[in-house]
């Protein structure tokens, strides 16, 4: 399955507002979609683009291609640049600092600041309980099974049938 990063259109007749969207390749062009990664709305002056970086940045890095328009709309936002400088290997202070300098490029050339969208905290990427942290509760006198349940959520308090006899 081939994956494109393409616009999806929405809105009213003559009003066209689009999503920036991770679909296969062969479905139609407002058909089903994997995931929505941003809106494009080229009706305000100047355009709007809202792309989530992290998702964005993950789709390219499995190999999905975007289209001419959303490439256009990458680079605008600094996506592309972004990447490719992941792409070489460079820290994550180095891609900052050049994507920084970057964004001042830009807002002397356009005499607009450039809106780079803060990450958002995705459930992949919710912190994880480290053997550390097991660690130091079991020295408190903690066992892990509590730690286990404090982390989980513990399931319910309800007992199964086995348990009651």
């Amino acid at each position: 399955m081939a994956v494109k990063l393409r616009l999806r259109r929405m809105g009213k007749k003559k009003q066209p507002i689009y999503k920036v969207v991770a679909a296969d390749s062969r479905a139609p062009r407002d058909g089903k979609f994997l995931e929505a990664l941003g809106i494009y709305n080229p009706l305000t002056k100047p355009h709007t683009v809202e792309i989530n970086e992290v998702r964005a940045l993950y789709w390219l890095s499995v190999g999905a291609q975007p289209t001419d328009t959303v490439k256009s709309l990458f680079k605008q936002k600094g996506i592309t640049l972004k990447f490719d400088l992941s792409k070489r290997g460079l820290s994550e202070e180095k891609i900052n600092e050049e994507v920084g300098k970057w964004e001042k490029m830009q807002e002397a050339k356009t005499g607009r600041k450039i809106k780079t969208a803060k990450p958002e905290v995705t459930p992949e990427a919710a912190p994880v309980v480290s053997e550390q942290t097991v660690t130091e509760k079991a020295e408190e006198g903690i066992s892990s099974e509590d730690s286990t349940a404090e982390v989980t959520g513990a399931a319910s308090e309800e007992q199964t049938p086995e348990e009651k006899e």
